[in-house]
């Protein structure tokens, strides 16, 4: 069985929220390149949002409900890049634990 500290935390949420893990040393499976390429989209979606805040909070006409909006995708987004460095971070350890 893997140690919990080698299973890899996926950039998705399960039921109610809850964290779901990958449990493989094949990094090459079905699952973990589909979690590559989930958070290589997340990533991207949150470099695009970005570019969208600063638009937006730089318009001084931008509407109230502009903003909550975007206040609102950005915690979304948020959540999903801080889901990714922290199972990245996870990964490094396991595979490199000498090193921190």
């Amino acid at each position: 069985m893997t140690a919990r500290s080698e299973l890899r935390l996926l950039p998705w949420a399960g039921r109610e929220g809850t964290p779901c893990y990958l449990s493989t040393d094949d990094r090459n499976g079905h699952m973990s390149r589909l979690a590559d390429n989930v958070e290589a989209m997340q990533l991207g979606m949150a470099a695009e949002l970005l570019d969208q805040a600063s638009e937006t909070l730089s318009d001084r006409d931008s509407a109230p409900e502009d903003v909550r909006r975007l206040a609102d995708k950005l915690t979304g987004s948020l959540r999903d890049v801080l889901r990714v460095a922290i199972s990245r971070g996870h990964l490094l350890m396991a595979r490199e634990p000498h090193r921190f």
